[in-house]
């Protein structure tokens, strides 16, 4: 019996080469994403390199954590009536916005690049549980270096400025990666983040040259800080995914967890930030307070 694996966000760019990736590896791949048309062509070129283990496709709006909740009870459900192992679940969803959006009344950033991975991780924990051992790997950003370190609200008071929400969103998930990894260890269940580093992508395509995307502060800057962003998302998302793929399946790190993969698929220190346990503590509160893991 095949090995399965999820990837979110998974019907092209970053995520589509990490569901070819897992294929390649010998994985029953199911991607989600939005767009059921995206859907089928994604699983149409997968399952073109890997006939062995069929891929699939479910549909969910993961900015919308009603939804997300619908994908992990079926998730759940189709992996025990079936008894195939969930062994890996990689968390590609994310999203940059040039002005305040919200989902679900809440501040979007926050919910595609946190909640959403965050409540569908911890949906997932027990069918996780019963495949080990199994790995999560979340994708993270070096944008967390520009992210704000206080959690006492989703959506602090002050400008909007999208690269900095994205980068803060960012912080709070590998915060909590890193919190969960502590979590388990010796569960079974190993816990990983991966930097893509730069790649051309739709997320990335068009949103940075909107100077509303970062404070004035760092407008002026601007320019050159995203000449030389840019330079660096040229690479294919091929060679972005790497760091996702190393992750979910490299034997080097059978029992190991709470590890950043950087984007030339080795490990990196994670950023002192990230591994403060007073943000992590506060990260959980927040996430426990807008996506409770139950429901009344």
């Amino acid at each position: 019996m095949a090995k399965a694996a999820v990837v979110t966000a998974g019907t092209a760019g970053i995520g589509l080469e990490t569901a070819l990736g897992l294929a390649g590896a010998g994985f029953s791949v199911t991607v989600v994403g939005r767009n059921a048309d995206r859907g089928t062509q994604a699983v149409d070129r997968i399952n073109r390199a890997n006939l062995a283990h069929p891929a699939r496709f479910l549909a969910a709006d993961l900015g919308s954590l009603g939804q997300v909740r619908e994908l992990a009870c079926r998730i759940a459900a189709e992996h025990a009536s079936s008894g195939e192992p969930l062994t890996v679940l990689v968390n590609n969803v994310g999203a940059m916005y040039p002005e305040r959006r919200t989902r679900d009344g809440i501040e979007a950033s926050f919910v595609v690049n946190h909640l959403s991975p965050y409540l569908l991780t911890e949906l997932l924990l027990p069918t996780l549980m019963d495949g080990a051992p199994s790995r999560i790997v979340n994708v993270t950003s070096s944008a967390v270096a520009l992210g704000k370190r206080s959690f006492d609200t989703v959506d602090p008071p002050g400008g909007y400025y999208g690269f900095h929400r994205y980068g803060r969103a960012k912080l709070a998930n590998l915060a909590y990666t890193l919190d969960l990894a502590a979590r388990l260890d010796g569960s079974g269940v190993s816990v990983f983040a991966a930097d893509p580093g730069g790649a051309a992508t739709d997320m990335t395509n068009g949103t940075l040259t909107d100077p509303r995307i970062v404070s004035p502060s760092l407008r002026l800057l601007w320019p050159l800080v995203r000449r030389r962003f840019e330079r660096s998302t040229s690479g294919p998302a091929s060679a972005a995914a790497r760091s996702s793929i190393v992750a979910a399946t490299d034997d080097s790190l059978e029992g190991r967890t709470g590890i950043v993969i950087g984007a030339r698929t080795h490990p990196v220190p994670a950023p002192r930030a990230a591994a403060d346990p007073r943000i992590a503590r506060d990260v959980l509160r927040l996430s426990e307070r807008h996506a409770p893991l139950t429901t009344t």
